[in-house]
């Protein structure tokens, strides 16, 4: 038996599940960020940690919980169940599901705690659903230490730690008195992400963050300078574990020490920003890259922003500081449906602040999502016209998910609209993804509709000239073969 560790992190996933043959050599594999924050969180208390990566260890669910019993033998194990896209949680709720049964099945008497976006959105569900002890609806780290410490003291005392759901000895699940307050000095209590409790040689960076050097696609790291979202858009349910809108930040100092770390330790030069808007706070963003501009390495980095939120003022300290990609919400070339995903901007705003970025020797990948309240094919005909139109670097298409914690899965369970009928139908990538319907077009229209812009979007020779001229034959070689990997898709009858 091996040395007890006082609590074990699992991160969940099934990277075949939910990318299908494009997980192979397309997608990034990102570290589990919230893991390693919530080990830095507990390690600093005085408990012990580590770390199991499932999808990284590309390992079934059986296999992790075998791990988990018998190399780790934990006081406590926690799934934190993220998602590498900010709203993508509950598609990993599968193979968290599976673990935790598994683990339960050779073990019933250890402790199995389960937090994260989807577990915050829907604890009661997930306690009556899943093989686990305690469920946390509030940010995370603080109630898994009060957890881990009551578990230490006997058991007692569940019925006073905020944000914590249990069960008793009969079964019964009993609510949290209090929600979990968020941790306001994130300097302070959780100053980083464990790396060394990761396999860092197993992380790789998504293809586009590196058309400028393909075959570069590791070492890679992934990283928050922030915590929360101030904004309310429909589709998304980043905040459920926060509660609400919320917005606090690490010092530049602290991110920047983080990043010396990782390029003096492990080499890393390509690093995504996690933020779910990281340019949004001129001091901050400003803070960051002068420090990162001084450095004497260089670095490739992505992150988030907003249409509204691109200041000219940073565009020339974002680059200088190595951010070369931004992720840039558009969502729809309509405004009507735009209007209902709380994004008011025109067309003509997007097209501008497109165009100011790429003037900064700033690359763009759009993000666009098809099928969201209000939309049409003719709707979605116009978002598809508008993004060959911007033509950016690269680009995201998505259907319209009502992600439990969102806006629009309220609205769908009120209105009983079909919904998934199991958790990893939600990722956008798999064969049996069922987006939302509308009004106007079917889930299967949206699904169809979807895969046939992605297609079109990346086979235009528009596109294919603009990636030669700026990144390569290489870097079209590899959009080719992208475009020769078929998503199967149930819906649609393939």
């Amino acid at each position: 038996m091996a040395e007890p560790i006082d609590i074990l992190f699992i991160n969940p996933g099934d990277r075949e599940q939910i990318y299908q043959d494009l997980g192979d050599e397309f997608c990034g594999i990102e570290p589990p960020v919230f893991a390693g924050l919530f080990a830095t969180y507990v390690r600093q208390k005085g408990a012990s940690a580590a770390i199991y990566d499932t999808p990284a260890m590309l390992v079934p669910a059986a296999e992790a919980a075998r791990v988990a019993v018998e190399e780790y033998a934990p006081r406590l194990v926690v799934i934190p169940v993220y998602g590498f896209q900010p709203s993508a949680s509950t598609q990993n709720m599968g193979s968290a599901g599976k673990i935790a049964q598994l683990i339960k099945e050779v073990r019933p008497d250890l402790p199995i705690l389960m937090t994260g976006t989807h577990p915050a959105a829907l604890p009661k569900r997930t306690m009556q659903d899943e093989m686990v002890d305690f469920v946390c609806d509030g940010e995370g780290p603080v109630t898994i230490w009060k957890t881990f410490e009551a578990l230490k003291a006997g058991g007692r005392g569940f019925d006073t730690i905020p944000s914590l759901w249990w069960r008793d000895e009969d079964g019964g699940i009993h609510a949290p008195s209090a929600h979990e307050a968020l941790i306001s000095d994130l300097d302070g209590e959780m100053p980083g992400i464990a790396w060394d409790l990761l396999p860092m040689d197993r992380y790789r960076a998504h293809n586009w963050h590196c058309f400028s050097h393909i075959d570069r696609r590791k070492p890679y790291a992934s990283m928050h300078t922030s915590l929360g979202c101030p904004f309310h858009c429909s589709f998304c349910c980043i905040n459920a574990p926060f509660g609400k809108p919320s917005y606090r930040l690490w010092s530049p100092e602290v991110v920047v020490s983080e990043i010396d770390f990782l390029v003096e330790r492990y080499g890393v030069y390509n690093i995504k920003f996690v933020d779910e808007m990281f340019v949004l706070n001129k001091r901050h963003v400003a803070g960051i890259c002068d420090l990162l501009t001084k450095r004497d390495y260089k670095v490739n980095i992505w992150a988030y922003g907003r249409v509204d939120t691109m200041h000219d003022e940073l565009l020339d300290k974002l680059k200088a500081g190595g951010v070369n990609w931004i992720c840039l919400g558009i969502e729809s070339a309509s405004d009507y449906v735009r209007d209902g995903a709380e994004k008011v901007f025109t067309n003509q705003d997007v097209t501008d602040t497109v165009r100011r970025i790429q003037a900064a020797g700033i690359y763009i990948i759009g993000n666009y999502v098809f099928g969201l309240p209000d939309d049409s094919m003719e709707r979605m005909q116009q978002t598809l016209d508008l993004a060959q139109e911007l033509n950016c670097e690269f680009a995201n298409f998505y259907s319209a998910m009502a992600y439990p914690g969102s806006k629009l899965y309220d609205m769908a369970v009120e209105q009983g609209l079909k919904l998934p009928r199991e958790w990893h139908h939600f990722s956008q990538h798999g064969y049996e993804t069922l987006p939302l319907a509308n009004r106007f077009v079917s889930a299967a229209d949206i699904l169809g509709f979807r895969d046939q812009a992605w297609m079109t979007y990346f086979t235009e020779p528009k596109y294919l000239s603009m990636v030669r001229d700026k990144f390569g034959q290489d870097v079209v070689d590899h959009i080719g073969r992208m475009t020769q990997v078929p998503l199967k898709r149930k819906i649609l009858g393939q």
